[in-house]
């Protein structure tokens, strides 16, 4: 049987493509509303949060897009839906100040980071507004720049 890997002791998944794709200015948390069946493939690793945004309508939160994939071993009368909204547990005063920003100055509220906090699946939501061609380039270039700053740091040090 093949091991999943995790990206860190208490992170389920990471969406990798938001941090490219937007910058991200404003980070929270939120619970997750799960079924049982969820929680058991997260625990596997079977998640994948590269799609996922939230909506809020009507005065709940939805994380739409986030796909997690049902185990075999799932009971047979329970009816898996792998991309289902699933509802984020958020207080009233941080659903009206992201709905504020996402109307006004045009954020978009996506799923960054999902991790267990003590036996709690927790998502950790963030406002980001989408990067342009040269932006991502600008930030290889910074990525790059650090990397080899840290070799050069490495080899003098020996």
């Amino acid at each position: 049987m093949a091991k999943h890997k995790k990206v860190s002791p208490g992170s389920i998944a990471k969406n990798k493509k938001a941090f490219h794709e937007y910058k991200i200015s404003e980070k929270t948390e939120a619970g997750l509303e799960l079924q049982g069946w969820e929680v058991k493939s997260m625990r596997v690793g079977k998640i994948n949060l590269t799609d996922a945004y939230v909506i809020i309508q009507s005065g709940q939160a939805l994380l739409l897009g986030c796909h997690i994939t049902p185990l075999n071993t799932a009971c047979a009368h329970v009816v898996c839906e792998p991309e289902r909204p699933r509802r984020l547990l958020l207080n009233k005063r941080e659903l009206e100040k992201f709905q504020g920003l996402v109307d006004r100055q045009g954020f978009a509220i996506l799923a960054l980071n999902m991790y267990w906090k003590g036996a709690w699946a927790k998502l950790e939501i963030g406002l980001g507004k989408g990067k342009q061609e040269h932006d991502k380039r600008e930030d290889g270039k910074q990525k790059d720049w650090a990397r080899e700053k840290s070799r050069v740091m490495k080899d003098s040090l020996r």
